[in-house]
């Protein structure tokens, strides 16, 4: 089976990672928003026990 010449697939892969890392992936970056942290304080509750019947 012959084998594919590897300098035009080569040169492929390289312009469309090129493409991905530079123009496209910043574009969907800055569409993402991410969350901002809360700065809302957590409360603990604390649980009530269990009241076993047998006890």
């Amino acid at each position: 089976m012959p084998q594919l010449n590897p300098n035009p697939w080569f040169f492929i892969m390289m312009i469309s990672w090129f493409t991905y890392s530079m123009i496209i992936q910043p574009k969907l970056l800055s569409l993402i928003s991410m969350n901002s942290p809360s700065s809302k304080t957590s409360t603990t509750t604390t649980p009530t026990p269990w009241t076993w019947p047998w006890t």
